[in-house]
């Protein structure tokens, strides 16, 4: 059997719940590689954003439409091959799947956070749409990666540059990165 060469690209998903800080995470690992980079909260229709806003949690079928734009930014990016980051709540394995079918350059950084420090970074987070009344519908839906899935699950709970140290590492070693001047000098 030949072996498999691995993808020509990368496409990093920052997962986990709001507030776990995903978006924080992105931001220094964008840093660090220059990637292209997509906040996954943007690409939300109008009406998820309302929904979310009125604290009424999303439903599979309004994630759907959401999760296939998000698949097919990274497919854009594989085509182009263009490595890129993006965040994405990505609670379920459904829904990582189907980021990654047909995708090889998928690899997740699930950030987890324990519940009480999520609760209190909610509630002194502003600007944002997402409610603190809605982390206990994400924690239920949250399905925490597993082990055949390709990707990491760091804590949260540190400074976001020894999260995004942690996230290279494992990405390091299992996609076989290799860190240019830009990130060398980060």
């Amino acid at each position: 059997m030949a072996a498999v060469s691995p993808p020509s690209t990368t496409s990093v998903v920052v997962m986990g719940v709001s507030g776990s800080g995903k978006s924080t995470v992105a931001a220094a690992l964008v840093e660090r590689l220059g990637w292209d980079f997509a906040e996954g909260d943007d690409l939300h229709p109008p009406e998820n954003v309302a929904k979310m806003a009125a604290g009424h949690p999303l439903d599979d079928d309004d994630r759907w439409p959401w999760l296939r734009r998000l698949a097919a930014w990274i497919g854009e990016h594989e085509q182009a091959a263009r490595s890129d980051i993006v965040t994405c709540s990505a609670l379920k394995r459904s829904y990582r799947d189907l980021l990654r079918n047909g995708h090889p350059s998928v690899w997740f950084a699930h950030v987890t956070v324990p519940p009480d420090v999520l609760r209190e970074r909610l509630e002194k987070r502003t600007g944002h749409y997402m409610p603190a009344s809605l982390l206990e519908s994400q924690l239920a839906t949250l399905e925490p990666l597993q082990d055949d899935e390709p990707g990491i699950t760091v804590s949260g709970a540190a400074p976001p540059d020894e999260v995004a140290d942690d996230v290279l590492a494992a990405l390091s070693a299992q996609r076989g990165l290799r860190l240019g001047p830009r990130e060398a000098s980060s």
